[in-house]
């Protein structure tokens, strides 16, 4: 392939219909901003020590879709895009490794099950603070991530 790592992801993304990608240099989550809203347990380099750079990839949402939540419709949604966030941060990573950079994707429930969220509310990774950290969006009054 030709082109730089990035642009060889960033193609990889548009093959499999993946428009938003941004990339982040590990250490940006040990910057004084984070300090209070990440945990140093969930950072990056505490996840994973050899990790240099977070990839971040996102599809749309059907926001009529959203609009009905909580019904069948949201939920079935929310599982279809995170499954397919899924299998597109596992094809990633798999080319990552075949080039020769190491890498590890991280699903997007890393809290284990509705139960363990209740009874402790955080996931191991904030992936709508790295897609913040990656430039793809910000954040609403109501603390998700709002991207163009």
């Amino acid at each position: 392939m030709n082109g730089t790592i990035r642009e060889q992801i960033a193609g990889k993304c548009a093959e499999q219909e993946i428009p938003l990608v941004g990339f982040a240099p590990a250490e940006l989550w040990d910057t004084p901003l984070f300090e209070s809203w990440v945990p140093p347990q969930f950072r990056p380099l505490a996840i994973w020590p050899e990790v240099k750079t977070v990839i971040v990839i996102g599809i749309p949402v059907s926001l009529p879709i959203v609009e009905t939540a909580p019904s069948i419709w949201y939920h079935e949604l929310y599982r279809m895009v995170n499954a397919l966030l899924d299998s597109s941060a596992f094809k990633i990573s798999t080319f990552l490794n075949a080039q020769g950079f190491s890498s590890v994707y991280l699903p997007r429930d890393g809290y284990g099950s509705i139960g363990v969220l209740k009874e402790k509310p955080v996931a191991f990774f904030s992936h709508r603070h790295a897609a913040y950290l990656t430039g793809l969006g910000t954040f609403g009054i109501n603390n998700m991530l709002l991207t163009p």
